[in-house]
Parts: structure tokens; C-alpha cells; sequence
């Protein structure tokens, strides 16, 4: 309730994106084996992002 109205962080928006990139890769894991390897290409660079703002 008294989150209602806090802005997410950009580490909480990178890991949100992060989230919704892996479920998708996993979805197309099992039918289309090239765009699952992009989506996780894109959530590791997602990953990358993550990692150096935590070290700031």
C-alpha cells in the first residue's frame, strides 16, 4: 500500500525485463532453438547491465 507510488529503480526495471526475456526463451526452447538462443543472448546482456550497476 505505501509502495504504491515508489518509482522502480533501474536495477528493478533490468530485472524485471530479465524475468520476462528467460520465461520467453524457456517458452521457445522447445519449439524454435533460434530465437530462444537470441532471447538468452538478450537477457545476458540484460544480466551484464544488472551486475555493473550493482558494483556502482
Amino acid at each position: 500500500m505505501f509502495g504504491l507510488f515508489k518509482k522502480k529503480s533501474e536495477v528493478e526495471k533490468l530485472q524485471n525485463q530479465y524475468e520476462k526475456l528467460m520465461a520467453d526463451w524457456h517458452k521457445l526452447s522447445t519449439t524454435n532453438r533460434a530465437e530462444s538462443d537470441k532471447k538468452y543472448a538478450e537477457a545476458q546482456l540484460i544480466s551484464d547491465k544488472i551486475d555493473n550497476l550493482k558494483k556502482n
